[in-house]
Parts: structure tokens; C-alpha cells; sequence
């Protein structure tokens, strides 16, 4: 599969054109084989349980925080859909009962499949383990200004606190 990303005017563009380039990858790959491999008998009429499980991963690695927003975020994105192979996404109602049917061995399966699609990529096995670890676990307080992205007025204890213009 060529990948190739431009601007378009057209209606077929995605906002997740990094999540499409990623998912073509891994689609060609074929490193969503060991979650094709889990057996899960349930109904399928427009997508398989693979798919159904794929879409979920797809769904995090978009940023949804719960599947109730698979239907904002993703539903009306079609060129990612068709990266993925399916016409279009699940419902979140058909994910979520995917996710509820499924058992506790077929989620420790869901876990280990996990573990061998992201192992590849991971920076844990480029680290040599024999070197120290630095932690910083410093919890005191620092001031930040008004224009801080996400500030807020918080707690620090003993002491008034105020937002410092930088």
C-alpha cells in the first residue's frame, strides 16, 4: 500500500492523517494478527470481532477517553475508516457491547496481543536496565502565570497563593 499525504479541497481529507499513516502501516504489517487470532463467537454482520476489537485501539490511539466518544470523534471520519479496511466505524454502542461480551481469558489474551503490536515500538528494550533510573519526585509548588496553558490557582500549603505574571 502507497501512502501518501498532501492537503486537499476534497472531501476525503482526515484530521488524523499521523493515526491513517500508522494504521496503513500496521495494516500492512499485519500486526494486528495476534488480536485476529483471539476466538470470540459473536455475531458479526458488518464487522468481526477483530475489526470491532482493532476499532477500539484505533479509538485510543485517536484520543478517546470513553467509547461513548467513538460516535463524535470517529464516526464521521470515512478515509480513516477505509485505511482500516472497514466502509466505516462501529457504532460505540456495538464496541461496547463487544467489550462487555468479552471474557476474562479472552482479555488476558486482548493484553498479551497488546504487548506483541506495541513491543516493536516500545523505548523500554533500547534502555539498558543496568544504569540508574532517575525519578524526580519533587512535589513542592511552582508559581506560573495567568497565560500558562491550563493553569490553575492551586494549594500550596502555609502559603497564600498567586499567579506570577513571567
Amino acid at each position: 500500500m502507497r501512502i501518501e499525504i498532501c492537503e486537499s479541497d476534497e472531501g476525503f481529507n482526515t484530521q488524523y492523517a499521523p493515526l491513517a499513516a500508522l494504521l496503513a502501516k500496521y495494516q500492512a504489517e499485519k500486526r494486528f494478527q495476534p488480536v485476529e487470532r483471539i476466538p470470540i463467537s459473536m455475531k458479526s454482520r458488518d464487522f468481526t470481532p477483530a475489526d470491532k476489537l482493532i476499532q477500539v485501539l484505533t479509538s485510543i490511539l485517536a484520543g478517546c477517553e470513553t467509547l461513548s466518544e467513538v460516535d463524535i470523534r470517529l464516526k464521521a471520519e470515512q478515509s480513516l475508516a477505509r485505511v482500516g479496511g472497514w466502509p466505516r466505524f462501529a457504532d460505540q454502542s456495538t464496541l461496547s457491547r463487544m467489550v462487555d461480551a468479552l471474557s476474562q481469558k479472552q482479555i488476558e489474551q486482548m493484553q498479551q496481543a497488546n504487548r506483541q503490536i506495541w513491543w516493536s515500538e516500545s523505548q523500554i528494550r533500547k534502555r539498558d536496565w543496568r544504569k540508574h533510573l532517575w525519578l524526580d519526585f519533587d512535589l513542592s509548588g511552582l508559581p506560573c502565570s495567568a497565560q500558562a496553558e491550563k493553569s490553575t490557582k492551586g494549594y500550596f500549603s502555609g502559603k497564600k497563593t498567586q499567579r506570577v505574571a513571567n
